[in-house]
Order: C-alpha cells, then structure tokens, then sequence
C-alpha cells in the first residue's frame, strides 16, 4: 500500500501531519532537541509570549493529581522581543511549522505582538491564548463571545499570518466563543485549554499551589473535552484543533474522527518526550492496518 497522506491544513498553513507539541509543554522546541526528532512534527507551538517579561506565579507551580496534573505558572517569560531574539533563530532551523503562542492583558497587548511577529518569517502562524487560568485576566477573553471576537478581530487586522484562538473550557458554551471567533476573523480555534482547579494538603490544611488554583490537564479531563471538540465541529467552518489528556494514538483519533483537523499533545511531553512521534507513528500504522490513503477520510466520521 502507498503511505498514507498525513497532510493537513490550518487555514494557509499546511502541516506535514496533525500532530502538534501543545503550547507550555514543549517550551521553544530546544529544550527536546536530542530527545525528539522535532523535524517529524506536524508542528510545534511555542509557550505563549506575552508583551513585556514576566516572572510568573509563586511556588509550587505544579502537582500530582490522579490521572492528570495542575500547573500554576503564570506564562513566565522574558517577553516578545527576547523571543524573537533568542528563540527565533533555533525555530528558524526546523523542517516544520512554528506556531507562536501569544497571552495579553488588554486587546492592544495581542494586536502589538501579532504585528510584530508578523515581520518574523518562520513564525508561520500565531495562537492567540486566550485561556490561559493561571494569570490574573487570563480568563477574561475568553468568558463571552463579544470578548473573544474583540481580540480575534485586532489580531487579524495585525496579521497576514494564520490566526488560530485558543478557547477555554470554564465556560457555559464553548461552541458559542468558537462561533464569535470564526466571525471575527480567525483560521482555526484550538481547545481544550486546561480546567481551573485546586488541590489541598490536609496536614498543613494550606492550598499545594502558591497561586491556590491552577490548570488540570491529562487524561482526567479527556472525555470532557473530547465532548467538547465533537459539539465544536458540528457548529463551525474552521478547522478545530482537539487536546485535553491526549497520550496515546488512540486518543489523537478518537479526537480526529470526532471532529479535529488535527491534535495538541500536552501533558504526555512530560511523561514520554517522544509521546509525538509515538502518535504520529500510531495514526499512520491504524491507517495502513485499514487501507485509509488520507487523513481527512478520518476527521468528522464519527458513526452517530
């Protein structure tokens, strides 16, 4: 049998496959070379990038929790410009997409990063974070849809880049912030982002995280968002990207046969550094096993 087509699109931008290193998991891809064949991914999103450096959250940022893990970070980083600086000229190097993730405080924060980084040739496309529950108004963006659409609209105006949004789900209809979103202007919509919650150490009857809340993400939330994937495809034209708990081949697929045009793996970076490859390798041996020559025959062919 011929190798199956892997290929898929994300507005203009075309991935080699549909797995992708999720946003705050993989740092600039450097922090793996060695560990990973980074050139094999379909694509690579960087840890968001904010205007002006920041320092993050207070320890501890991250614990244990059954089937999953919260992390309070605080998107810690040394700001756009240094991005650009530093990390640029490593992602310059590589034979795949380099998708930049961008959080702001205000609308104008996101349109100053899209413009700047639309002057950068291998950004080949930009998420907007619009989700992160770690940071203070981290999750206001995304709370209704005239909010969202507000940052999705400055964006596109700052940009000839692929726009994807990156959707939270600690909201009543996450469908309804992907419609708002779709209308003002972006390529794709990415979700899920992690849920907000808390762990308790009873000794010192104290919250484990310095923040006292953070995000759950790993495979305790994959059937939540797989659900929400599924309802989010039904009701929008762009192409959805699926993450939440995805370890495994079985899981990517289950999210593309839901709906996804393509995946985000996450929290299985830090389990296994080679978990994307693994699932690359997975979806193309399912695909040969039952004579599927292309990947899109997959996305949306769940049997209701």
């Amino acid at each position: 049998m011929v190798k199956p087509s892997l290929k898929v699109r994300i507005g203009g931008l075309e991935l080699k496959n549909p797995v992708m290193a999720a946003s705050g998991t993989f740092g600039s891809g450097e922090e793996y070379k060695g560990l990973v064949n980074l050139n094999a991914l379909g694509a690579i999103v960087t840890k968001s990038v904010t205007l002006k450096a920041r320092e993050g959250n207070p320890p501890p940022r991250m614990v244990e929790t059954p089937s999953g893990m919260l992390n309070s970070i605080g998107i810690q980083n040394d700001g756009v410009d240094a991005f650009i600086k530093d990390k640029m000229p490593f992602l310059d190097k590589l034979k795949t997409a380099v998708v930049v993730s961008i959080a702001g405080h205000c609308v104008e924060d996101y349109a100053r990063m899209a413009a700047k980084l639309d002057k950068v040739k291998r950004a080949d496309a930009i998420e907007i974070n619009i989700s992160c529950p770690n940071v203070k108004g981290g999750l206001e963006f995304s709370k209704e849809p005239g909010s969202a659409a507000d940052v999705v609209r400055a964006v596109r105006k700052s940009t000839r880049k692929p726009v994807i949004t990156k959707l939270s789900p600690n909201v009543k209809d996450i469908s309804e912030i992907a419609l708002a979103a779709q209308e003002a202007g972006t390529d794709a919509v990415s979700l899920v982002n992690t849920f907000t919650g808390m762990a308790i150490d009873i000794d010192s009857r104290m919250p484990v995280l310095g923040n006292i809340v953070g995000g759950l993400s790993g495979p305790a939330i994959k059937p939540i968002a797989l659900r929400m994937v599924w309802e989010t495809a039904r009701r929008v034209r762009v192409p959805v990207i699926g993450m939440g708990g995805i370890m495994d081949s079985d899981d990517a697929l289950e999210f593309i046969i839901a709906g996804a045009a393509a995946v985000q793996v996450g929290t299985a970076n830090f389990v296994d550094p080679s978990a994307t490859t693994g699932i690359i390798s997975g979806i193309e041996k399912y695909m040969r096993d039952r004579k599927i020559k292309n990947i899109k025959e997959l996305t949306g062919c769940l049997k209701t």
